[in-house]
């Protein structure tokens, strides 16, 4: 039978050594050797809907096949299930390189993309840009943009929130949305930073991840992150469009500290109202993006499981008919 990976968690004891067939990409893979001294592979498949684990020992048919495959090539997999841990880990009987005919005509299933309309939120997110008053800051953001054209397409991560092509796009409109209803309650925070910030926090990503098939950390996102990748773009932009000193420096403590906290990446803490502001909306808009793609895999389970969050969610509506207990 053929499944979607979202469907392995459905797969319990009694379908031991039941076999599937999927059409998928491999994300990655790591040699690692067995006790009795036999190598075997460590596979990490996704499609547009999940991914799964799989192992390969050296000596299976299709062990050269997976072991020479560059990470990013579509397969169609025949497995068996088998599992580690309490959780399928399936065994791979089989494995076809799709062409690239075959690879396009999947593409559809295989690479997750954002449910939104990708022309419809670049137009949106280009007129919150379009709309910031002062011209210098304006031209800034605009110019930052332009320099990283995939930031229209790119995902704004490999696991956690808006983990899908234009989920970076998506994940700054939202927040430049947010802002544009909140700042009024707020008149003691900069309109135009704080929008600027909300557009731009995340701009370092466009170099963070590699931008393809299946997203990877690049070299440079490694090394330095996208928080100081982001930072050296705004300053170059800043620089370029003549930004006063001040605003260019009130912009780059945003891209500096949006993380929130050193722990989880901020080279800075907040310290100024936009730089709070921007920071308050990224975190509390990550967390609805990761329980919005929880809840999107649901299909009728009572719980779902969020791993950005480290909670499993209850999935279902609330039942106002429901009688009082």
């Amino acid at each position: 039978m053929k499944i979607r990976l979202s469907e392995l968690k459905n797969f319990g004891e009694q379908d031991r050594r039941k076999t599937f067939t999927a059409t998928v990409l491999l994300r990655s893979k790591t040699v690692k050797t067995a006790k009795n001294n036999t190598e075997f592979l460590v596979l990490e498949f996704v499609d547009n809907s999940g991914s799964m684990t799989a192992m390969c020992f050296d000596g299976a048919p299709t062990y050269a096949v997976l072991q020479d495959a560059p990470v990013g090539t579509a397969f169609e997999i025949c497995a068996s299930v088998v599992f580690f841990n309490g959780r399928p880990s399936p065994k791979i009987e089989s494995a076809r390189k799709l062409s690239d005919e075959e690879t396009a005509a999947e593409m559809p299933f295989l690479v997750a993309v954002s449910k939104y309309d990708p022309a419809a939120m670049k137009a949106e997110l280009l007129d919150y840009a379009g709309k910031i008053s002062n011209e210098a800051l304006r031209g800034t953001v605009i110019y930052a943009l332009n320099e990283r054209e995939t930031f229209f397409t790119s995902t704004a991560a490999v696991k956690m929130h808006h983990a899908y092509m234009y989920g970076l796009l998506e994940h700054s409109l939202k927040m430049a949305r947010m802002a544009d209803k909140l700042l009024p309650l707020y008149p003691f925070v900069d309109a135009d930073l704080a929008i600027a910030g909300c557009i731009l926090h995340d701009i370092g990503k466009t170099v963070e991840y590699s931008q393809g098939l299946v997203t990877d950390r690049t070299r440079e996102g490694i090394l330095q992150g996208h928080v100081v990748l982001g930072y050296r773009i705004v300053r170059r932009a800043g620089i370029k469009n003549a930004l006063p000193a001040d605003i260019l420096l009130r912009l780059e403590h945003i891209i500096l500290s949006h993380q929130g906290e050193p722990e989880w990446g901020a080279a800075v803490r907040a310290a100024t109202p936009e730089a709070v502001f921007v920071s308050t909306i990224d975190n509390f808009d990550a967390k609805m993006g990761a329980l919005e793609a929880a809840l999107d895999t649901a299909e009728g389970a009572e719980f779902v499981e969020v791993p950005a969050l480290k909670v499993k969610l209850l999935a279902d509506r609330p039942d106002y008919s429901a009688e009082e207990k």
